[in-house]
């Protein structure tokens, strides 16, 4: 009778939630079943799941005939397993089904049910641990979270956690990459400045970000975190492996960060995740009254700030922010895209840390080479590009002016006249030799070296002009000698009415007639 009083708890449960706005896999998530019986559930009028759970009543259960194998067992061995039993019913009975294992633990658990045999055994006892006082104790732990930005895309994100045991105040800290010893002293910092100072013991798991190894109790620190700790006035407690009990309060720490602030928020950037967590501490993981104190967290810890431990000095450079490059070359910073040089990206993982100088935004990769240089942009939804990005800079510029050179049949008719194109557009010379050699690439060397001839006699120092002028002779030679299309641009030098005339047919003395004015 119990059992279907619960269960139909259980079915109208399902159906306020889902009245109430609750998904499927939510709602499985928060009872614990399975989304399938969920939606069974969903599907069913209340007169047929009562006839539902009848008919399961009045169902004869697969391994019924070895009822009273499992309740011997179970009186003699109350503390048996239901994969034990398992072993068990499969040894002493050759003709045992072929079932699975959760088939073998609802018969064990429903035998135990309809013979009242409680599961017994050493276990672990729980009780209430007294209250710590101010300034005594805080604990430590890392979580990390998958998050979505703007264009749902899949960010994951790492965090630390700090919560003062006594007033339960609390503090994290994130990260775009996972946190090492140099990183995790930072953010103990960064919570001891938070707190207003700093407790006499600190409770930690043995985590490889700050422990090397374990030796029965011998614990051994990275090398930085010995250092931090020995120049600090707080003591380190590290926990038994396995053993979260002992660090409850943190647990639930990581548990109402990821369920309270990080569900469903979406990522912009690491700075804003960090400014956003700091108004989400103080307005509601601090800001409300806990569920055991019934007193804000933020309250108390002006108590508690009385008993905590002066902040001594302590030489740490900071690290800078790192943020993810996407694919086309770009980074989001405060909601809002700079771009980067061609070739950054280089897969997933790619990321660039960002400071901020003088109204400009300083953009290196993790080795700390310089990669751009932007204007900072105050509005939303900008895009902040810098043509130099698209440029090849694999040669300097010398070397770029040797490489077009060679392409044509007079070297140093080629250089003289590329001196001069630099000379005349020194901002530019490297956008107008990689179109010189975009053109070449088209024609072959006879073309080119008559275009050079007829660009240098001219005066033409346009990349624009020179493909306009090949385009007339590569035109000229097709069947008929006729050129069938037109200048596409003439050089910003002439005239600006002359400028804007396309001719419908032209041929190089025209063009001759078109410079000369």
């Amino acid at each position: 009778m119990n059992e279907l009083l619960h269960k139909l708890i259980m079915y109208h449960q399902i159906h306020k939630m889902s009245r109430d706005g609750w998904s499927k896999s939510r709602i499985s998530e928060f009872l614990g079943i399975n989304w399938r019986t969920v939606s069974r559930y969903l599907k069913m009028s209340e007169e047929e799941f009562l006839a539902h759970i009848e008919a399961q009543g009045n169902r004869q259960k697969l391994l019924s005939p070895f009822e009273g194998f499992v309740k011997i067992k179970l009186e003699q061995y109350p503390d048996t397993k239901a994969a034990q039993m398992h072993d068990w019913l499969k040894e002493h009975y050759n003709h045992f089904p072929e079932v699975s294992p959760k088939t073998v633990y609802n018969f064990v658990m429903w035998v135990r049910q309809q013979h009242n045999i409680p599961m017994t055994g050493p276990q672990r006892e729980y009780c209430i641990v007294e209250e710590l006082p101010y300034g005594k104790q805080a604990q430590v732990d890392f979580g990390e979270y998958n998050m979505r930005d703007g264009q749902g895309k899949r960010v994951k994100v790492y965090f630390f956690t700090m919560v003062l045991s006594r007033s339960r105040c609390k503090f994290v800290f994130f990260s775009m990459k996972p946190f090492t010893s140099s990183l995790a002293i930072y953010a103990h910092l960064k919570a001891f400045e938070y707190f207003g100072g700093i407790p006499e013991e600190i409770v930690y798991d043995q985590d490889k970000v700050l422990l090397v190894d374990e030796n029965l109790g011998d614990l051994l620190l990275t090398e930085e975190f010995q250092s931090f700790v020995r120049d600090m006035p707080f003591e380190v407690y590290f926990c038994r492996k396995s053993d979260p009990q002992s660090k409850g309060k943190i647990e639930n720490v990581v548990r109402y960060t990821k369920q309270n602030f990080l569900y469903n928020r979406p990522f912009s950037d690491i700075e804003t995740l960090n400014q956003e967590c700091l108004d989400w501490l103080s307005r509601t993981a601090n800001g409300m009254p806990h569920s055991v104190t019934m007193e804000k967290p933020k309250d108390l810890l002006t108590l508690e700030q009385e008993h905590l431990l002066e902040i001594p000095p302590y030489a740490f450079e900071q690290p800078d922010p790192v943020f993810p490059v996407r694919k086309d070359n770009s980074v989001y910073y405060k909601k809002n895209l700079y771009t980067l040089p061609e070739g950054t990206y280089n897969g997933r993982g790619t990321n660039v840390t960002i400071h901020t100088q003088q109204g400009e935004l300083i953009i290196n990769d993790i080795n700390g080479r310089h990669l751009a240089t932007h204007e900072i942009c105050f509005g939303k939804g900008r895009v902040i590009s810098n043509t130099d990005h698209k440029r090849d800079k694999s040669k300097n510029l010398d070397g770029l002016m040797l490489d077009v050179a060679i392409l044509f049949p007079d070297n140093n008719s080629a250089l003289t006249y590329l001196e001069k194109i630099r000379k005349d557009k020194p901002r530019y010379a490297r956008d107008q030799f990689l179109y010189i050699r975009k053109c070449v690439a088209r024609a072959d060397v006879d073309i080119a070296g008559r275009t050079l001839q007829y660009c240098i006699d001219h005066g033409i120092h346009s990349a624009r002009d020179f493909e306009a002028v090949m385009n007339k002779y590569l035109e000229e030679r097709k069947p008929g000698g006729k050129p069938t299309t037109e200048i596409k641009q003439v050089s910003l030098s002439i005239n600006k009415k002359i400028a804007e005339i396309t001719p419908n047919t032209s041929n190089i003395i025209d063009y001759e007639k078109i410079m000369k004015n």
